[in-house]
């Protein structure tokens, strides 16, 4: 009976084991590496939406036609509203989307067709298609108190807005931010920061 041999392995295969136990850890290091950075960047992004840059989607119809059903906003985080801004608040525990149409001390006035005045100047208003009075509870002409803004929905007939006592103006400090861009639908891509 022959004695069996132990095999012991010669250089040639003990380089090429090396280079394949070195082959994988260079490609776990590069997995660990690469979900890392991705980790970091998840983060980094979910906390820039939150403080700063907040997405938001469309429910309703009160800023048609500018916006519509399903829309996907970015709006940023801000402290100052100028008139044609359109904005996003709370109400009823609801994100609501609203254009700012005046900003503390600024007279607003509608006339009985729906027509808007600012400080005794009828406002251009390329965003609305139709005009109307729309729920108009307040007493008119109004003047925006300090600390405020007097918002309007782009579709008057059936925006509840500023013109409701129900909502009245909006706390500056209670305002998420302002709409910067439309992002979805992507045919429909567009800077809304100055409308």
């Amino acid at each position: 009976m022959e004695e069996s041999r132990k095999h012991f392995p010669d250089l040639e295969e003990i380089e090429s084991e090396m280079r394949r136990l070195n082959h994988r850890g260079k490609y776990r290091r590069a997995l660990r590496s690469t979900v890392g950075t991705l980790l970091v960047v998840a983060a980094l992004a979910v906390l820039a939406a939150t403080l700063f840059l907040p997405v938001m989607r469309v429910t309703g119809t009160s800023m048609e036609p500018s916006l519509s059903a399903g829309d996907i906003i970015v709006g940023v985080k801000n402290s100052q509203y100028l008139p044609g801004q359109v904005c996003s608040f709370y109400f009823n525990n609801k994100l609501v989307l609203k254009r700012v149409i005046g900003t503390a001390g600024d007279w607003i006035d509608i006339d009985d067709n729906g027509r808007v005045f600012l400080n005794n100047v009828p406002l251009d208003e390329p965003y609305v298609q139709e005009y109307s009075k729309g729920i108009c509870d307040i007493e008119l002409p109004y003047q925006v108190p300090d600390g405020k803004v007097f918002v309007l929905g782009d579709n008057r007939e059936t925006s509840v807005d500023s013109r409701s006592t129900a909502v009245g103006c909006v706390a500056v400090d209670e305002v998420v931010g302002r709409i910067l861009f439309r992002i979805w639908p992507l045919n429909h891509f567009r800077y809304l920061g100055e409308l």
